[in-house]
């Protein structure tokens, strides 16, 4: 994968963000290293770059990374000390009877065979997710915006399982109702199949202070053809 297919978000002597493309790593693979990921597709252009946070690699949307290790440092700060804010944007199978509500379940990382996230009453750590209802679509879907209060590996995907509300497309982790939410949420399954060839999760904004130019930035990330393709299967 070339930085032709690469779009650009914004771009100054500090930063760079752009729009990752689903199927594209964030990091260089530890088994195949010699496989694409997002520093050797845009270094031959852009020079060094050190990545700032990371995305599955089925997820699609904006991923920044610093220019130097000092903004680097910078942005990682703002990013432990939870100043950083996401949304993102999932198609999901099924249609809840609410318009927004809170996910506040405990997830445990490799928490099984299939090194998937999992919610754990024991052993889990808190973690939070705020979902709000953007669209709802005939045959049982839904397009949800998900912002994570809490940033461990899957879980949006682990938390919209936990409500019957899997995100298209997503071989690991199917709808896994969970009693303590279910008991609050009703979702009406979906009865309409469609064909997803990628996952249907989409980073769709980030805002952070820039830790040069001093001031608040919001990016965001349009949809790619692949994420609207999913929407017109599903409208």
């Amino acid at each position: 994968m070339s930085d032709q297919l690469i779009e650009i978000l914004y771009l100054d002597d500090h930063i760079l963000a752009i729009n990752k493309p689903a199927g594209l790593r964030t990091i260089q693979d530890g088994f195949e290293p010699k496989l694409a990921h997002v520093r050797s597709a845009l270094e031959p252009q852009f020079g060094r770059l050190w990545v700032v946070h990371r995305l599955d690699k089925e997820t699609s949307g904006v991923l920044l990374l610093a220019r130097s290790a000092a903004v680097h440092q910078s942005l990682n700060n703002q990013f432990t000390n939870r100043e950083i804010k996401k949304e993102y944007r999932a198609l999901c199978s099924g249609n809840p009877d609410r318009n927004d509500w809170d996910i506040e379940l405990p997830l445990r990382i490799n928490g099984d065979r299939s090194h998937r996230t999992i919610v754990d009453i024991e052993y889990g750590k808190p973690a939070k997710t705020g979902i709000t209802v953007i669209k709802r679509f005939p045959g049982g879907y839904c397009l949800l915006s998900a912002v994570p209060g809490t940033g461990y590996t899957h879980q949006i995907r682990a938390h919209l399982a936990a409500c019957s509300l899997p995100i298209i497309g997503d071989p690991l982790y199917q709808a896994k109702p969970y009693s303590a939410i279910m008991t609050k949420l009703e979702v009406v399954s979906s009865n309409r199949p469609i064909q997803a060839n990628r996952l249907g999760l989409h980073a769709y904004e980030i805002t952070f202070f820039h830790p040069v130019k001093q001031q608040t930035c919001h990016i965001q990330a349009p949809y790619p053809d692949d994420f609207v393709n999913l929407l017109d299967q599903v409208s």
